[in-house]
Parts: structure tokens; C-alpha cells; sequence
């Protein structure tokens, strides 16, 4: 399945990417195999093959044990801070 580059300009302007035109063409080329690929995926017989869950029985949970470990004080890390309003970290604003 060929993409067009206004697709691929239609992709890059709804994830904020900026792309020179080489790298657009080459975006179009890479798309277009993936689709392809994906489309040959679409092609394989799957009805014959049986549906197994699986099941490790012998793995082991390896997370560390969670526990309280001792922090800095409040005042110390407000103190590191750049800016600060009270007791709160002040921040430039992100939302408009």
C-alpha cells in the first residue's frame, strides 16, 4: 500500500515532526513497506492454528521489597529550588 507525501505531511504536521523533503521522501518509501509488510501479515492463514495461553509457572516476582527509606527535609529542598512561592516549588506555567 503506497502512502502519498501529502499523507506523509498529513503525519508529520499531527505529531509536530518538521522534515526536510529528502527525509519526507524517505518517510513515504519506510511507510510504505511497513504497510505492505502489514498487508502480507493480513494474507496469513491463522483459522488452522490452535489458541494456546501461556503460562510461566516457574518465574519468580523480582521486584525489591518496598519499604520507607529516610528523605531530605522540605525546608532543604525548597532551599535548592530556583524560584519558590511559600512552600511550593514555583514554576514557569506550561498550559496556556
Amino acid at each position: 500500500m503506497a502512502i502519498s507525501l501529502d499523507e506523509v505531511n498529513r503525519i508529520a504536521k499531527l505529531a509536530r515532526l518538521r522534515f526536510t523533503d529528502e527525509e519526507k521522501i524517505k518517510l513515504q518509501q519506510e511507510l510504505s513497506a511497513i504497510l505492505d509488510y502489514v498487508g502480507q501479515l493480513k494474507k496469513v492463514e491463522t483459522k488452522t492454528v490452535e489458541e494456546k495461553l501461556f503460562e510461566d509457572l516457574d518465574s519468580v516476582n523480582r521486584m525489591r521489597d518496598d519499604f520507607a527509606e529516610v528523605q531530605a527535609e522540605p525546608a532543604e529542598l525548597l532551599n535548592l529550588a530556583p524560584d519558590r512561592e511559600g512552600d511550593f516549588f514555583k514554576v514557569r506555567s506550561v498550559l496556556e
